[in-house]
């Protein structure tokens, strides 16, 4: 109803709002141990399924078999054609990004892009899409700042229109520890009208805990609220990345209000987030049951046991454990049960998912027209 429009428009606001800013890199007391990664441990967020880096690589494998003639005499022609201002078609510019080698190459590509969104800037592109072949190419030869560069540029808006282009170019810039280019990218996105999908909230709230700044904070509250309003839907571990910064912040009761959206926490980051929620809470009570009834014994060498990162019990033993006898008690065994483990917090939330495609995917692809049933090898070129 209208009350509702009038909060998703208010909530919008919010986080339009502060995502007109960048958020700069700053602390919070408390809990800092728990948020150490391994050092020069750069992690990426999405699995290859959403990157399709080797699928990409094997496209332009082929393309590079079936083209004629010098690669450097097909760049030196197209360059050319931009020099003298001449239309550049599809099917040129896609065998050009399928053929780039080197980052000269990619600077013919980055002309001849330019070009053809000049031409086509009001003109449906149909069902291929070029942005992500472009930082697909940008991501194979770790160009991450030239990917950056181009989905900000105000000239090509529309021609990065789907949200796979800015996730790919925020997650180089994640794995690679340029959080606030990364924000910056994020903002772009949502000035361009592109949708936030799933893959956009979890990039969006790792880089706001990576920066833990109070700006950054209020940036990952106010899209968590807009998104709550919408009925987006938002991945477990992008809540448990907004729970971990609400902690940093030192905000414990929103830290609580995140958690309880979370409608699956059967999971090791969850359960570690759930004794620091409990520890900061000053909840003592529920925090020794909760470690009581998750010791397994060694015996039941079948029964899934609850894991505990050491960075999380180090915490627990400095907050409460020397004054309560019951508590030093219940941490010891599970030390001597295995359930306390060597991986930071920070390692379990900055893990790359696992890909669910087959990595014989491409070759089951149909390779034969189904009208002509003569070879599709236009088919290497699709995206």
């Amino acid at each position: 109803g209208r009350r509702d429009s009038m909060a998703v428009r208010a909530a919008g606001g919010r986080a339009a709002a502060l995502l007109s800013g960048v958020a700069h890199r700053g602390s919070a007391p408390g809990l800092a141990g728990c948020w150490t990664g391994r050092i020069g441990a750069k992690r990426h967020l999405l699995s290859d399924e959403v990157v399709r880096l080797q699928e990409f690589q094997q496209r332009k494998l082929a393309v590079t078999h079936q083209i004629y003639g010098d690669r450097a005499h097909y760049f030196k022609k197209l360059d050319d054609k931009i020099k003298r201002n001449d239309l550049i078609l599809k099917d040129e510019l896609k065998l050009l990004l399928h053929l780039c080698q080197t980052p000269e190459h990619v600077e013919v590509a980055k002309k001849a892009i330019y070009r053809y969104h000049e031409e086509n800037r009001n003109v449906a592109f149909g069902e291929f899409r070029f942005g992500p072949l472009f930082v697909r190419l940008c991501y194979e030869l770790g160009l991450e700042d030239t990917a950056a560069e181009l989905v900000r540029d105000k000239a090509l808006k529309g021609f990065f229109s789907d949200s796979t282009s800015f996730n790919i170019v925020m997650d180089m810039m994640f794995m690679k520890g340029y959080y606030e280019t990364a924000l910056e990218v994020l903002m772009n996105m949502r000035k361009q009208g592109v949708h936030f999908n799933k893959d956009t909230f979890t990039l969006a709230f790792a880089v706001c805990y990576k920066l833990n700044s109070p700006e950054s904070y209020r940036i990952c509250t106010a899209l968590l609220e807009e998104s709550h309003v919408k009925g987006n839907l938002i991945p477990r571990i992008a809540y448990c990345f907004a729970v971990a910064l609400a902690l940093r912040q030192e905000d414990i009761e929103n830290a609580k209000s995140v958690y309880s959206r979370i409608m699956n926490t059967d999971s090791k980051i969850c359960l570690n987030l759930k004794v620091l929620i409990l520890l900061k809470s000053g909840a003592e009570a529920d925090l020794l049951a909760l470690l009581t009834s998750s010791f397994v014994q060694d015996t039941l060498r079948f029964v899934k046991k609850p894991e505990f990162s050491q960075e999380v019990i180090s915490v627990v033993q400095e907050g409460m454990g020397g004054s309560r006898p019951q508590m030093e008690t219940a941490l010891s065994r599970l030390q001597l049960a295995g359930q306390v483990t060597e991986p930071s917090l920070d390692h379990m939330l900055c893990h790359t998912p696992h890909s669910k495609r087959k990595p014989a995917a491409l070759l089951d692809q149909r390779k034969t027209s189904r009208r002509t049933f003569r070879p599709l090898q236009s088919a290497l070129l699709s995206e």
